[in-house]
């Protein structure tokens, strides 16, 4: 397929987007940064964690995400008393039979928001990672395949520790996408006030279904990208391993103690497609890359304790990232 095949399909099947978000903004005002990343991980079947202080709508989104989408959505709670039979589900004896029988937990479902997902033991934790990265969950002796599409939308919150587990760097680097959310702007909080003290339910429609999502994603997956910019992504992955072989960036070598993994160079490639897509698009450009590269590479980086000591943040070391690596 030409590179003016595939701009002519993206064109044509890209308006469902609209469609979706038309949905989604009669239930949340201004948050755009947020709800484009939830549906750039949606198409390029990409985990999302949100990360922000409570009454940001974070919860609101993602389940208001689920409903414009003709699929099964579960929200847990997540608490320090959750198990992972809780999570995955059990085996129930069956007396009649004589045989065990599983008993599905809420992970099977298309869409799951594991709210405050640090409230949980690391046990419970782990108990995502099977369902995450192989989209399929072992009860007893028997794997369980997970619905088409699966996404997994986590929120925590990053003001208040006590009493919380940090998620470890296994589980941290499953996530496509961590998105920081701030709060909206004084016009935006006005909207949200004269739109939420109303006695009327807002009614949201499903607007597509599961089997469009995949046929969207597998379009995704053939939208152009030449190799400057697949040499960029290359360039921005290397230079949180091996900042010295760069120009400009050779003082972050005390800096960083690990650097991104390989699914950071698999996930930005992936989700700059995504956001080409967005952008109604077959095509990639370098801009694709800059505008979701920091949502992809903020928390793949492991700083040392040096950079703790002097105050430099994860966001401090992708922005120079950016700021100095040329782009094509």
């Amino acid at each position: 397929m030409t590179i003016e095949e595939i701009n002519r399909n993206v064109i044509e099947k890209s308006e469902v987007i609209e469609n979706i978000l038309k949905e989604i903004g009669k239930v949340i005002v201004g948050q755009h940064y947020m709800i484009k990343r939830l549906l750039i991980g949606l198409f390029s079947d990409g985990h999302i964690l949100l990360e922000g202080v409570p009454g940001l709508a974070k919860t609101l989104a993602v389940s208001t995400l689920a409903q414009t989408i003709k699929s099964s959505y579960q929200r847990i709670q997540f608490t320090p008393d959750l198990l992972p039979a809780d999570l995955i589900g059990t085996l129930i004896y069956n007396q009649k039979t004589g045989e065990f029988i599983p008993k599905k937990g809420p992970v099977f479902a298309n869409f799951i928001l594991a709210d405050e997902i640090n409230r949980a033991p690391a046990k419970v934790q782990s108990a995502l990672l099977e369902s995450m990265q192989e989209r399929q969950v072992t009860i007893g002796d028997k794997t369980h395949s997970l619905p088409k599409p699966f996404l997994v939308m986590a929120t925590q919150n990053p003001i208040e520790q006590e009493g919380t587990y940090p998620l470890p760097e296994a589980q941290i680097d499953r996530f496509m996408l961590k998105l920081q959310i701030n709060y909206p702007n004084r016009e935006e909080e006005e909207k949200i006030l004269e739109r939420m003290v109303r006695s009327e339910p807002i009614d949201v429609h499903a607007v597509v279904d599961p089997d469009k999502i995949l046929e969207l994603r597998d379009l995704i997956k053939d939208i152009h990208m030449e190799s400057k910019i697949k040499d960029y992504i290359l360039d921005l992955v290397f230079a949180t391993r091996e900042p010295a072989k760069f120009k400009n960036l050779g003082d972050l070598t005390n800096l960083i103690e690990n650097g991104a993994s390989p699914r950071a160079t698999i996930y930005l490639a992936q989700a700059a497609k995504a956001h080409a897509f967005m952008e109604h698009r077959g095509y990639v450009t370098p801009d694709d890359v800059k505008a979701i590269g920091r949502d992809i590479l903020r928390h793949r980086i492991i700083l040392t304790y040096e950079a703790e000591a002097e105050q430099i943040s994860q966001e401090d070391i992708v922005n120079r990232l950016f700021d100095e690596i040329e782009v094509p």
